[in-house]
């Protein structure tokens, strides 16, 4: 009689375990359900999520994509282009895809280069510009000879001039964007190490490493995305900032020779010739020192200046105040708080200056609890 109780509770026991097992089982797939539920509203309520569906359209129906991206290129251009590249082959590997450009950048050549793109190639191929919405600044003009264009972009500036024109300016950076694009479309674009390595590049240099007002929290959780694919974010940052002994005496340059406008705006200016000067520095080495004046307490404002043969390239930086409407003066343009502009004499530079100053004397005066 013992062992027919002990066979029930034993046979009690298993069924019970069974029905919690199962009712756990329904339970995931209920939240699986409900969470695929939520990601797709969210996905609905987007408000680009139609523009999103378009590119999407497009590149599954082109055979080959070619890449383009703008000139004198910065992390967020190459790491956008590369990683996009990445993305659309891993996604479909029976396409043909390709990053087009004519010049390139030494300090992100630790990242895949660009292709060799003949001119035939172009016939009834779709052409995908990134990270500029300014023709005249996108490298290798060879884009127009594409039966169609997309462009994406974050810039504020930003024009239109492809069938498709994707810009959002809240967006930290460019690769935002396309790791936006691929978690939206999560079951048809597939993400790997090699695309999540060159946009999380695209986004720490863009995003200032995560420090400027445009890191909010959907850039944080893009990039958190991306490291999903075990990316080694130590030799990101260690070949994206270790540097060459010239390049901390190039920052003690900064330092020392930086100057002051009446109202604080920061500013430095380097000769054509300062690169050979001063240790083989490259244009790229002399302008990515703009941040080091980001910090002056007062100085809202901070500008470098590179002289070159014809025309004296401009970095223009700030905090809280919006300097587009001051690039756009001088033949530039680009976000709230980062800008990039052309000047071709001596006298503009000083106008530049005065200019910079008035608009930091005015903010001052009617933001005192800021400076």
């Amino acid at each position: 009689m013992s062992e027919f109780k002990e066979k029930v509770t034993e046979i009690k026991d298993k069924v019970v375990k069974g029905a919690s097992d199962a009712i756990d089982s329904l339970k995931k797939g209920a939240n699986t359900i409900y969470n695929a539920i939520d990601s797709a509203k969210s996905d609905i309520d987007d408000p680009n999520y139609n523009i999103k569906k378009a590119i999407l359209d497009k590149i599954k129906e082109y055979d080959t994509i070619i890449i383009h991206r703008h000139v004198r290129p910065d992390g967020d251009a190459i790491g956008t282009s590369q990683g996009l590249k990445a993305l659309i082959k891993n996604s479909y590997p029976e396409k043909k895809v390709y990053v087009a450009s004519s010049d390139k950048s030494d300090y992100l050549s630790f990242l895949p280069k660009d292709d060799n793109v003949a001119k035939e190639l172009y016939d009834n191929a779709l052409a995908i510009v990134v990270d500029t919405g300014d023709e005249a600044r996108i490298s290798n003009q060879n884009y127009k000879l594409a039966k169609e264009i997309i462009k994406i972009d974050h810039h504020d500036t930003s024009a239109d001039f492809g069938v498709i024109n994707y810009c959002d300016p809240t967006s930290a950076s460019c690769a935002n964007l396309i790791v936006n694009l691929a978690t939206t479309f999560r079951y048809e674009l597939k993400l790997n190490q090699d695309a999540a390595t060159c946009l999380f590049v695209g986004i720490v240099t863009d995003s200032g490493r995560f420090r400027y007002a445009s890191a909010d929290s959907r850039c944080f959780k893009e990039a958190s995305k991306l490291l999903e694919y075990n990316i080694d974010t130590q030799s990101i940052y260690t070949k994206l900032y270790v540097e060459e002994e010239n390049k901390f005496n190039l920052k003690k340059y900064v330092y020392s020779k930086y100057k002051m406008t009446p109202n604080g705006v920061a500013y430095i200016y380097f000769k054509d010739n300062f690169g050979k000067k001063h240790g083989n520095l490259s244009k790229e080495d002399i302008t990515s020192t703009i941040n080091l004046l980001d910090s002056i307490k007062g100085s809202m404002i901070w500008i470098l200046f590179s002289e070159g043969k014809e025309s004296t390239r401009v970095r223009l930086r700030s905090r809280y105040i919006n300097i587009t409407e001051l690039a756009s003066k001088y033949n530039g343009g680009g976000h709230e708080n980062a800008c990039g502009s052309t000047v071709y004499n001596k006298k503009q530079v000083k106008e530049l200056l005065k200019d910079a100053d008035t608009l930091l004397k005015e903010f001052k005066l009617s933001h005192k609890d800021l400076y």
